[in-house]
């Protein structure tokens, strides 16, 4: 009879990571279930605590992940932050789950624990549009933070839409739902 060899480490916290992902973009935090988790993972529940030491613990370390990966797919040009603006865009078209985790997150977690790499993330570029304010390369009329976050708002304006707005602007396609992106953010900054 062969021996048992248990699964890598690193693979068993891989899966714990997607299947939390896919469960909290579904249902958020507060309305997940450890047991789902651990079921979709081909894992158990003390695997979980295991490797993130609660359920928090593992939404967080599925929205830093979340956020890591969309930095890392559309890494700040605070130079053409109307062109940063319209990839981060299509980085939300093609992953609606990073944005569902950032509201879940926001929603449910923001004001208990802020994850240490998302402030340091977000420090970095306010920074960095600082840094083309004073090189006159974006306007000055907002504060850094506060033009990053308008840019923010702006690229996630389509994923973001208020119940019952979809109906009105259905009509606007994938490649001008961009445009408007990309044309707003360059009013906002010229």
């Amino acid at each position: 009879m062969a021996a048992f060899t248990p699964p890598p480490a690193d693979a068993v916290r891989a899966r714990l990571l997607t299947a939390g992902r896919a469960e909290f973009a579904a249902v958020g935090l507060a309305a997940s279930r450890v047991e789902r988790i651990a079921a979709a993972a081909s894992s158990n529940k003390a695997q979980v605590f295991h490797y993130f030491g609660s359920k928090e613990g593992l939404f967080d370390a599925v929205v830093a992940q979340s956020v890591a990966e969309t930095l890392a797919d559309v890494p700040l040009e605070a130079e053409d932050l109307p062109g940063y603006a319209g990839r981060l865009h299509d980085s939300f078209v093609r992953r609606p789950e990073a944005l569902r985790l950032a509201t879940w997150y926001r929603l449910e977690r923001q004001e208990h624990s802020p994850i240490e790499a998302v402030l340091a993330g977000n420090r970095r570029a306010v920074e960095a549009v600082e840094h083309a304010q004073r090189a006159g390369l974006v306007a000055r009329r907002h504060r850094p933070a506060v033009l990053l976050g308008l840019v923010l708002g702006i690229a996630a304006l389509w994923s973001t839409l208020p119940p019952g707005f979809e109906p009105l602007v259905g009509a606007v396609t994938p490649a001008r739902r961009r445009q408007v992106v990309v044309d707003a953010v360059a009013a906002l900054v010229s």
